[in-house]
């Protein structure tokens, strides 16, 4: 039996977790659009900055995930 790959389950929360992360990426970029406080808006970036690196990181778990 091959373990070298993702288990179904294990699939599924990766693919979870890459769009949740998407979708805080999103949001704090658009956010720094409309924010005037220049800390807040250097925090935003250092999650958009984290959040990119996450998502790189979930995609290359993700690549070795059972699609069928």
């Amino acid at each position: 039996m091959d373990h070298s790959g993702l288990g179904y389950h294990e699939t599924m929360d990766t693919h979870e977790m890459i769009n949740f992360k998407t979708v805080c990426l999103m949001k704090s970029k658009m956010m720094q659009g409309i924010c005037f406080d220049n800390d807040l808006k250097a925090l935003m970036q250092k999650d958009v900055q984290q959040s990119v690196k996450a998502i790189k990181e979930l995609k290359e778990l993700y690549a070795k995930a059972r699609t069928h």
